[in-house]
């Protein structure tokens, strides 16, 4: 089922039953409750249904003020229970219309994936194949994925095939996890070779690290990429004054969320 099929399938659902969940909706379809939330969003604009907290109605339901209200604040709340989620937010708010970016494999560009389906004309590169999956929703957004072997322990794309494929790329932004992070050795994970990672930040103007607190100073037996190849790094308040200072001394611009 197209976005197209599934966002009629809401408007017939909510005309009949009188109202949906977001939760509902989500495990019917087997997409992201961000999704739905971003259909729900685009179905109000056209006047089809009326959105309240965890849910929509059929159009001119009686909702007050604080009803909606209570939407906004609802999703800013889910967004920070979970330090992932407060970083994938800060990241999607680097992209603007009209940019490149580059998502490499993991849970938190997978979150920011999530955050870029609302957006338009972007072009969005990836070898994750959830994220192309969950942006593959989105017709406004140009989708370009890496071809290659499946990693599936990570389902992703790698090997020098994936790596032909970014080829000639350049990109603005490129975003990247890891299973840790130290200021001497950079980023690094518990996986086998990550050589595609350093493409990808080859074919990027500006290199982005995205992780919380927890990863700093452990330390992973491949390296992702030395610190000297990331511009900046985005990670909750957690960070300790001592990883702050480390980050400074290496002039990595830091983001807390």
């Amino acid at each position: 089922m197209n976005s197209f099929e599934r966002r009629n399938k809401i408007v017939d659902m909510v005309n009949t039953q009188g109202s949906v969940l977001v939760l509902e909706l989500s495990n019917l379809f087997g997409i992201s409750e961000v999704t739905i939330r971003a259909d729900l969003r685009m179905l109000e604009e056209k006047g089809l249904l009326t959105r309240f907290h965890g849910g929509a109605a059929r159009p001119g339901s009686d909702l007050t003020e604080s009803d909606n209200l209570e939407v906004v604040l609802e999703d800013r709340y889910q967004l920070a229970s979970d330090p992932k989620k407060r970083i994938a937010q800060a990241a999607a708010a680097m992209i603007h219309e009209g940019m490149t970016v580059i998502l490499d494999s993991g849970s938190t560009t997978l979150l920011i994936a999530e955050a870029l389906v609302r957006m338009t004309n972007i072009t969005v590169i990836t070898n994750s194949l959830p994220a192309a999956f969950t942006l593959s929703e989105n017709k406004d957004i140009t989708l370009v994925v890496c071809g290659g072997t499946v990693r599936h322990k990570t389902h992703s794309m790698h090997g020098t095939i994936a790596e032909r494929s970014l080829q000639g790329i350049c990109a603005d932004l490129m975003f990247v996890g890891a299973d840790g992070i130290d200021a001497t050795n950079g980023i690094t994970t518990f996986n086998e070779g990550y050589s595609i990672s350093s493409v990808m930040a080859a074919a990027a103007h500006q290199v982005i690290a995205v992780l919380d607190a927890s990863k700093f100073n452990r330390r992973g037996f491949n390296q992702v990429l030395p610190m000297d190849k990331i511009d900046c790094v985005i990670t909750d308040d957690g960070i300790s004054d001592t990883d702050r200072a480390a980050l400074n001394s290496k002039k990595v611009e830091l983001k807390i969320v």
